[in-house]
């Protein structure tokens, strides 16, 4: 039984996740976790400022089910799943953010000097977060999608234009990991 509590390697996550995939397709669904917000949104009654925000949100009622599952049972198992939480990074990683001030680096999935409850109490960190949120979500509306919608469900599909965001986010990615991340923290 202490399989459980070890992470599942890729073999059998990966299928998994194609799993449900063929599964929306079968059922005409696009997965995206970027499109909650909007749906959420457009229940607190945001459609009435925006037209982008007008529409049936009851169609997305499911899709809302799959966050609440994301959000639960990530809960359930960092909670009760794990035995530990650190995470296995290349030495040379852990040196590196350790050079930038990332002392937490390897041991949570979180780094504690960025998402511990005295980290967010500092303006510098709440101007960050903020900052990157705000382009996250620009950006995710830009693109037509998030990563895990463009990354996995448009590439499934073999839309071009999710091979183009998904190459964009990357790229972005690998820009700001080593050009912008140093002169941040």
């Amino acid at each position: 039984m202490e399989w459980i509590f070890k992470p599942w390697p890729w073999f059998i996550g990966g299928p998994m996740i194609a799993l449900v995939l063929f599964l929306l397709l079968y059922f005409g669904k696009n997965f995206g976790m970027s499109s909650n917000l909007r749906t959420l949104c457009t229940i607190c009654g945001a459609g009435k400022s925006s037209e982008f925000f007008n529409f049936d949100w009851k169609k997305q009622q499911w899709n809302l089910m799959v966050s609440l599952g994301a959000i639960l049972g990530g809960g359930i198992a960092s909670q009760w799943l794990s035995l530990d939480s650190s995470v296995l990074i290349h030495p040379d990683t852990i040196a590196k953010l350790q050079e930038l001030n990332i002392e937490s680096a390897g041991t949570a999935y979180l780094p504690d000097e960025l998402f511990s409850l005295e980290a967010l109490l500092q303006p510098k960190v709440l101007l960050i977060l903020a900052i990157g949120g705000f382009l996250v979500g620009f950006g995710a509306r830009y693109a037509g999608g998030c990563t895990s919608g463009h990354a996995i469900s448009g590439l499934s599909n073999l839309q071009l234009v999710s091979l183009y965001a998904v190459i964009g986010f990357f790229a972005g990615g690998l820009l700001m990991n080593h050009f912008l991340l140093p002169y941040i923290l």
